[in-house]
């Protein structure tokens, strides 16, 4: 099997890769139930020391930095109170923290989840984090361009590979919005 962007050398439907994700993602998969069939969410077997975006895209090719999005974990706070939220931009991009994520989530602060916070909240890998298999509670903000791609490069939940995503599947899962210019230069 051949991926649909990028050149890797072991590529399969994630539903056949259920032992190399996390088991919240795979749980995702398994319950998939989506417009777009699980057989199109595919799991590609990358190196683990290059998950962080630079580093990937100077290992796997640049062309890639403009077919992948990255997954951040945010906390708004208001009145005493945290909510967790994710949020899903192309990785040459960097989330509208302040500004959009602060207003959606009508909080008076938001920031960046600590990385502890993040990983303990979802059962994933730091470098990782995916949308798929994320708490079906938490509001997950998409950057409209994000679902525009035919294609898209995302976390597998661990930072030994990656899930390879038609965009428009983002909108099947729970808790997802869409927002033009989440993702900001």
């Amino acid at each position: 099997m051949r991926a649909p962007i990028g050149d890797f050398d072991l590529v399969r439907p994630a539903p056949q890769a259920l032992d190399l994700l996390t088991e919240p993602v795979a749980d995702a998969v398994r319950r998939w139930s989506g417009a777009v069939p699980a057989e199109q969410l595919i799991h590609v077997d990358t190196e683990p020391d290059w998950a962080d975006t630079s580093t990937f895209v100077e290992h796997y090719g640049p062309e890639l930095l403009d077919r992948s999005a990255n997954c951040v974990v945010v906390a708004g706070k208001r009145g005493g109170e945290t909510t967790l939220a994710a949020c899903l931009v192309l990785s040459g991009t960097r989330v509208d923290v302040n500004g959009v994520v602060r207003r959606q989530l009508g909080a008076r602060k938001a920031s960046f989840a600590p990385m502890d916070t993040a990983t303990g909240a979802t059962g994933m890998e730091y470098g990782g984090i995916t949308p798929i298999g994320l708490p079906a509670d938490w509001p997950l903000l998409v950057d409209a361009a994000v679902v525009d791609l035919p294609h898209v490069l995302i976390g597998s939940g661990t930072r030994r590979g990656k899930l390879i995503v038609p965009g428009k599947a983002f909108l099947d899962l729970p808790g997802a919005v869409v927002i033009e210019g989440l993702g900001v230069n």
